[in-house]
Order: C-alpha cells, then sequence, then structure tokens
C-alpha cells in the first residue's frame, strides 16, 4: 500500500489567462489556479483581458472546474489611478474572485479597507528579497507572497524555514532583464509604460552604437562577437527543478504568459502539470521529492515549445552570459500549434497554422508522451473536400490512426521544420 512522505505537499499549479479562450485551455490541461486582468489596473495592458461580463463568466467557468481564480490588480499607481478603484475591488469581491494580486503599497492599503475579506497575494514585482520583507507584508496582511525572480533555491528554503506566509514561485516563461520587472526603458523609447501595463519590450530590440561626431554612421554593439541583442534574456525554465521547488515548501509554482499564444499557454501547463502528477507518485510511494529526477522525456517536452531556450536564472547563482541571447531576438522553433480540437464527432478543428493532406501531426494530451497522426483527409464544415487549411478556419479532419479518446480543447501540434 502508497503511503504519502509526511509533511510534503504538491504545490498549485498557477497558469496564465489572457483571455477566456486560454483560460479555457489553462483548465482543460490542469492549472489549479489562473491569474487574469480587467480593463484596469492590470500590468498587461496589451493581453486580451476581461471585461465585467467576462470576468463573472470566467470566475463561474473556473469554479465550475474547482479552479481558483485570482485577480491582478498589479499596476503602480498615480494619484489618478485610484479614482474608481474601490468600485472595482467592489466588483471584484461581488464576482468570487479567490484573491488579489497586488504589487503598489497605496493599491494594497486601499484593499484592505475596502475589501478587507479577499485575501491578498503579492506580486513578485514588490521585489520580496528577505526575511524581514516577508514579515513586513504578512504583518499588512498578505497571504501570498510571490518572492522576487531573484531568488536562489538556498534563499527561497531559508525564507520558508522562516516563516508559514505562502510562498509562490515564478516557474517558466519571459523574464525582464530589469530588476523584477521595474523598467523604464518602454517609457524613454515609447512613451508606454511597463510599469502601468503598457510594456513595448524594447529589451528584444536590435541596437547599434553613433558616435555623435559621426552622425549617420552606425556601429554593431557586440560583446564577445555574439551580436547586438544586449538585453535580451533566455525564457526561465524550472522544470527540471521542481522536486527541489516541492522539497523547500513552495506554496504554488507560477508560468508567465497572459500575453502569449494559446497553443504555448495549453503546451507548457499539460508539460508542468504532467510532471508535478509524476512527482507526487514519487512521493506516495515513499520517495522524498529531493531525490527524486523528472525522465527526459519531460525536457523533451517543454523544449519543443517557445523560442528563447531555456535559463534557470539565479536558482543555482547569478545568472551568466549564458542566460542571454546576444545575436538573435529568438531562437528557431522547429514545432508550432497546428490547431485546436472544438469537436470530437467528427473531429473539429480550429486551424493555426496551415494544415495540409499528409501532413504528420502530434496530439497532445494529457499523458506526457504525445500522440503522433498523419491527416489523411480534410474537408471544410460544409463537406468539400479540401488540400490544404489555413489559419482562422475550422476543418473536418480524418487521421491515421483514429484519435480515439480525443477531446475538446487539446492541441494538435506539427513539425515546421523545412517548410
Amino acid at each position: 500500500m502508497m503511503k504519502k512522505t509526511p509533511d510534503v505537499h504538491i504545490p498549485e499549479l498557477l497558469a496564465p489567462a489572457g483571455n477566456f479562450d486560454k483560460l479555457v485551455t489553462a483548465i482543460h490541461y490542469g492549472a489549479d489556479a489562473v491569474y487574469l486582468g480587467g480593463e484596469q489596473y492590470s500590468l498587461r495592458a496589451r493581453a486580451g483581458n476581461f471585461s465585467r461580463a467576462e470576468m463573472k463568466k470566467a470566475v463561474t467557468y473556473a469554479h465550475d472546474h474547482d479552479v481558483k481564480v485570482y485577480a491582478t490588480v498589479n499596476i503602480f499607481a498615480h494619484n489618478r489611478d485610484l479614482e474608481g478603484l474601490d468600485d472595482y475591488l467592489r466588483f471584484l469581491q461581488a464576482t468570487g474572485v479567490d484573491a488579489l494580486i497586488i504589487a503598489d503599497p497605496g493599491i494594497f492599503h486601499i484593499a484592505r479597507k475596502v475589501v478587507p475579506d479577499l485575501p491578498i497575494h503579492l506580486s513578485t514585482q514588490a521585489n520580496v528579497t528577505n526575511f524581514s520583507a516577508v514579515e513586513f507584508w504578512k504583518k499588512q496582511g498578505a497571504k501570498r507572497l510571490n518572492l522576487a525572480r531573484e531568488l536562489g533555491l538556498a534563499e527561497i528554503h531559508a525564507i520558508r524555514q522562516q516563516s508559514d506566509v505562502e510562498l509562490e514561485i515564478f516557474i517558466h516563461g519571459a523574464l525582464c532583464i530589469s530588476y523584477s520587472g521595474r523598467c523604464m526603458l518602454s517609457n524613454y523609447f515609447t512613451g508606454r509604460d511597463a510599469n502601468q501595463g503598457d510594456c513595448a519590450h524594447p529589451c528584444r530590440y536590435s541596437y547599434q552604437l553613433v558616435e555623435e561626431k559621426r552622425p549617420g554612421q552606425y556601429f554593431p554593439v557586440e560583446e564577445d562577437s555574439r551580436g547586438t541583442y544586449i538585453f535580451n534574456s533566455k525564457d526561465l525554465c524550472l522544470l527540471m527543478r521542481l522536486p527541489e521547488l516541492i522539497a523547500a515548501g513552495a506554496d504554488s509554482l507560477k508560468i508567465e504568459g497572459r500575453m502569449k499564444s494559446i497553443g504555448y499557454v495549453g503546451g507548457v501547463v499539460r508539460v508542468y502539470r504532467a510532471a508535478l502528477d509524476w512527482i507526487k507518485i514519487q512521493i506516495f510511494s515513499g520517495t522524498r521529492p529531493e531525490k527524486i529526477l523528472l525522465p527526459q522525456s519531460f525536457s523533451n517536452e517543454i523544449n519543443k515549445i517557445g523560442t528563447r531556450s531555456r535559463t534557470e536564472n539565479f536558482f543555482d547563482a547569478h545568472p551568466s552570459n549564458d542566460g542571454m541571447l546576444y545575436d538573435t531576438i529568438r531562437t528557431r522553433q522547429r514545432y508550432a500549434p497546428a490547431g485546436i480540437i472544438r469537436a470530437v464527432e467528427p473531429l473539429l478543428v480550429d486551424v493555426r497554422n496551415p494544415i495540409e493532406c499528409g501532413d504528420r501531426l502530434d496530439y497532445l494530451g494529457k499523458a506526457i508522451e504525445p500522440r503522433p497522426c498523419t491527416v489523411v483527409a480534410m474537408k471544410t464544415q460544409d463537406g468539400e473536400p479540401i488540400r490544404r487549411a489555413n489559419p482562422g478556419t475550422k476543418i473536418i479532419l480524418q487521421t491515421e490512426p483514429v484519435l480515439d479518446g480525443a477531446t475538446v480543447h487539446s492541441l494538435l501540434r506539427k513539425n515546421m521544420e523545412g517548410l
């Protein structure tokens, strides 16, 4: 009989929901909680975001699937931003969100007065890096702290030993080159304020140098001949370090990406959910989490998602040049989402990248291993046979082998190499 190892629990898997479709996909692939923003006060102004009606719909859908919803109210507010905040906070409470994500002390203070029973999760942008800051925010009434991304495993573990407040850790996604994401580059270059949710991502731009007495003569900015993308960090990926984070006592593991595609969100949540479930089995079998090593199949799958390669950032030590992409804005990715299954009898697919007869696709179910298949026929919803389907269309797909057991909201993936 399997017995759970004492004092070990599997953390919550927290996923981004930039719009309702992404929320549904994240929940389908096993998120325990999602975070989303309304049309105001959110640090992702150019994500799909949610109107008040959509927020109610999202909360209802998530709660019907036993998934929690955390609402971002995480801008750094100016005086003008506080107008209407009380009303918005009361709306979020009435809608039933499970917690607020806040960075600004002023917004935090107002929320504690206006909606005192609504839990507050402190944003990573509050820069919590030490025991004293943890205790300070706990005394202010924070239920959970998303620790700064500049912390390593040893520091996370030490904070856990000093406090019983919930700890949330970013485990996957894009990294700001600035300290805990508090950056002014976008403001200076474009007038778009990153700290108000409108970042233009100038850290991904290519830069050149000009000398004031030689106008028009541009020289590449290089470091050891690696190129010109001097601020361009690789993406964070702590997948293979999940057992250590569990052993350290993390309460929630957070994936970045409210502005990422539905294929990205679904693909990443799928891999992390499968990994946590696999680890849980090992723990219930009596293995201590720090002794667990994830099989290579998990790494193989996460490497098929995203275009900036991988870094573990500060997890073991301060990051080096290996954590940057100096010569390109992104790396080549062989794989891309081909479509989303919208119905199964017949197999109706919402196309996201071109699909042709003869293409080899991967069906991405809940298990870590994908199910390969070949497209043998396609037709429109009106029954007209076609040989090629373009993004933005819906098609009825016939595969070999037949995808028995396929489920609505699942993704199909395509190897794009050679296209």
